[in-house]
């Protein structure tokens, strides 16, 4: 794309690096940026530094946070029995969403994928481990995508939790998960929530 100014040119190729943003449409937000007050842009500015200066990872969950703790971690209303495991924070606001689960999370960081070289190591399940050991959790809930790769990761985890006196469900596959928990509708999101099933029945047969 050829453009007349460089400064144009430099702010487009930044935000034609974001996931999901091309060339044309970066131009398009960038032009409607110049066309905004001096005083707007910069309060846009400021919040994007704001926040990759400031957010900082809940120590207990992992979920983005303002705090040390989250505010879910922190909450007396929540049940601190459950504990919902999630690859990633756009799933915990999807879960939440559907107003169906009033448990716990645990972000792990992403799935084990070895074509992109992500192992169990670069995710946070030892940490997940540890917490069931100190909190005497009841439940896990595996709620990953129903991928090759969320179904190892999900694997993975009922091998390293399967002794431990907690129950391990999975949500109901009924939502399409082989894409993002994300892009599915809240209903049936809420839905797989509540008729998870035992993660052990996915190995029969």
């Amino acid at each position: 794309m050829n453009l007349s100014s460089k400064l144009l040119s430099d702010a487009v190729n930044e935000f034609a690096g974001l996931p999901g943003i091309g060339k044309k449409t970066a131009l398009r937000l960038v032009l409607h940026l110049l066309k905004q007050d001096s005083a707007k842009v910069t309060a846009f500015a400021d919040s994007l530094t704001k926040l990759r200066q400031e957010a900082i990872y809940c120590k207990q969950c992992f979920n983005l946070s303002d705090a040390a703790v989250c505010d879910i971690c922190s909450s007396s209303a929540r049940n601190r029995d459950q504990i919902c495991v999630v690859a990633d924070l756009r799933d915990i606001i999807a879960i939440e969403n559907t107003s169906q689960y009033n448990g716990l999370y645990h972000v792990l960081g992403g799935i084990i994928s070895p074509m992109d070289g992500i192992g169990p190591s670069d995710l946070n399940i030892e940490s997940l481990v540890t917490r069931i050991k100190e909190e005497g959790t009841k439940e896990i809930i595996l709620a990953l995508k129903g991928s090759m790769e969320g179904d190892t990761t999900a694997f993975y985890i009922y091998r390293k939790l399967k002794d431990f006196e907690c129950m391990i469900s999975i949500i109901a596959r009924g939502i399409s998960i082989g894409d993002e928990l994300e892009y599915a509708d809240e209903i049936s999101l809420g839905r797989s929530i509540m008729q998870r099933t035992p993660f052990e029945n996915t190995l029969k047969g």
